[in-house]
């Protein structure tokens, strides 16, 4: 049997063997009380991690197709607009989303690296013609954290334009708050910071949003708003879903509320500082600027010039652990390291010291 690898790359992360037998368990009746019961079980701590009195969906799908969804739910074919905001490979492909679903769209487009600034927006907004934004709120693939508070505050100044923002390598590792910052379609993916297995996403809809869903032709219905509301309101899901990956949600927000959301969000905040310390130390730089660096991942330059490559095979086949090499138009020149979902000091500091044994 091979043995298994420990990531510390952006997603997918280590899934712990609890979350692992959680996810094995017996298979039940998507449709009976057992699963009414187990999908109910995880509402009121999901909303208090989305900080929503809202419902939280739970999708079979990446978070991807709920991205997609959010302009087919919430804007009108050749009328709406749409502007993506983006500064890394995965906020600049939901702008190819957009266009790809048929609806108009905008970039507001930066340097990789750099940030969304509420300045920026509030410009663009300020023009009007906008009816959808989005924001991806910890840009994985260059570790860039836009500051979300800010940001939603310009939003609320436009109270005809949906705010939609994807959560996917922040979400549990810092508090957001749905509600208060007026996020109209909140989501997030099961493989990254909440540390399961790829194939769920999450998300909450604003009643505004839920209200213009209601209006909107052309919705489909796999990703349907309304249908995901109707099916909720007798806890269950639209579709068939994966019964093991809510297993193992149930099994992992057991994990999140005993060890309670502020020392969760305390212990992101020191591992992420340890990745930095040591990138200080070593005489590496910050892709990302001081002030918007991601609490769940570091983006480092790769100014020494390694050969990223070998310095991962190295570290693989003497450690089966892996980092990642860089994403994208930066591969190679960057390279990033994890420290969400389940990890801790001990395990943020043996990982270092492995890098520096094979480097």
């Amino acid at each position: 049997m091979t043995e298994s690898l420990n990531l510390f790359i952006p997603g997918p992360v280590n899934v712990s063997q609890k979350t692992r037998n959680a996810f094995s368990s017996p298979i039940i009746g998507h449709r009976g009380a057992d699963f009414k019961k187990l999908y109910a079980s995880c509402q009121p701590r999901l909303q208090k991690l989305f900080g929503t009195k809202r419902p939280v969906y739970i999708s079979t799908s990446s978070a991807w197709g709920v991205m997609e969804a959010t302009v087919r739910n919430l804007i009108q074919p050749s009328e709406g607009k749409v502007l993506n905001c983006m500064n890394g490979a995965f906020s600049d492909k939901w702008f190819d989303v957009s266009k790809r679903s048929g609806f108009q769209a905008e970039k507001l487009q930066v340097d990789w690296g750099q940030p969304i600034t509420p300045e920026l927006l509030r410009a663009r907004l300020e023009k009007g013609d906008i009816d959808l934004v989005t924001l991806i709120h910890n840009e994985t693939s260059t570790g860039v954290l836009s500051p979300l508070k800010e940001l939603s505050e310009v939003t609320q100044e436009f109270p005809n334009v949906f705010f939609v923002v994807d959560t996917v390598s922040s979400f549990s590792t810092m508090p957001i708050s749905m509600d208060e910052y007026g996020i109209d379609v909140m989501l997030t993916g099961s493989q990254k910071a909440l540390a399961l297995p790829p194939g769920i996403a999450l998300f909450s809809v604003s009643q505004k949003a839920m209200e213009r869903a209601k209006t909107t032709p052309g919705r489909g219905y796999y990703f349907d708003f309304l249908e995901f509301q109707k099916n909720h309101e007798d806890d269950m899901t639209p579709s068939t879903p994966s019964i093991g990956h809510i297993y193992a949600l149930e099994s992992k927000l057991d994990d999140i509320f005993q060890e309670g959301l502020q020392e969760r969000y305390d212990r992101h905040a020191h591992t992420n500082k340890m990745v930095h310390d040591w990138v200080k130390e070593r005489g590496f730089e910050f892709f990302a600027p001081q002030g918007y660096r991601s609490l769940s991942l570091t983006c480092v330059k790769n100014i020494k010039n390694i050969d990223v490559s070998a310095w991962i095979s190295r570290l693989k086949a003497k450690y089966h652990s892996i980092i990642d090499g860089g994403y994208g138009k930066i591969k190679g020149t960057t390279f990033r390291i994890s420290n969400m979902g389940d990890e801790t000091e001990q395990t943020i500091a043996e990982l270092l010291t492995r890098l520096d044994d094979v480097q």
